[in-house]
């Protein structure tokens, strides 16, 4: 090699960008007798997901196409590898029986504040707006939801304009009625 043609060579080496000269050259493709770059990579087996083969275009489509990831699983091993793909792979165990769990020590409820309770909490105790609502709407103290969902449908058919024949005073209650249910649906938190 001529003096000239390696100083052409070292020229047009560094006019390059500097990624560009740190890249690698592409492997060529792993096709028996394919001569061409492997820029296309492919996994090597199910076994070794992250371990490449590389092959030109025309070949790793080829590749691709006769992939089969299954391929010598019976019906059960499939369908055991489908259901773990629910939790990725990891080992899981029912709640509170995993490595490391201790059972939390006794509480100690002297004045019994967590019991369980046998009456039901009012929703709209401490709120005199809730308490007129829950009134309007005839409902007693500790509603659930369904019963407030089920004394607002006997209502809004009770004054509903079209089966009063259009009276105002049963429009204007509607109106009231609709006012209390959006209120206390909004304004409470329901379990």
């Amino acid at each position: 090699m001529r003096s000239s043609d390696r100083a052409a060579n070292i020229d047009a080496h560094l006019h390059r960008p500097w990624a560009e000269r740190q890249r690698p050259a592409p492997p060529t493709c792993a096709w028996p007798g394919c001569p061409a770059e492997g820029r296309y990579r492919a996994p090597r087996s199910r076994e070794r997901l992250r371990d490449y083969v590389f092959f030109c275009l025309e070949h790793v489509r080829e590749y691709n196409r006769r992939w089969d990831y299954f391929l010598g699983m019976s019906a059960e091993e499939i369908e055991r590898h489908r259901r773990d793909d629910v939790t990725w792979h990891r080992p899981t165990w029912r709640f509170g029986t995993g490595p490391g769990f201790r059972a939390p020590p006794e509480f100690d409820d002297p004045l019994g504040l967590f019991r369980e309770q046998s009456r039901r909490r009012d929703p709209t105790d401490g709120d005199r707006t809730a308490r007129q609502m829950r009134e309007r709407l005839g409902l007693g103290p500790g509603f659930t939801l369904a019963e407030l969902k089920r004394r607002f449908k006997e209502l809004a058919k009770r004054y509903h304009p079209d089966l009063n024949d259009g009276d105002r005073s049963a429009e204007a209650r509607l109106r009231e009625v609709i006012e209390a249910y959006r209120y206390l649906l909004a304004h409470r938190s329901w379990s």
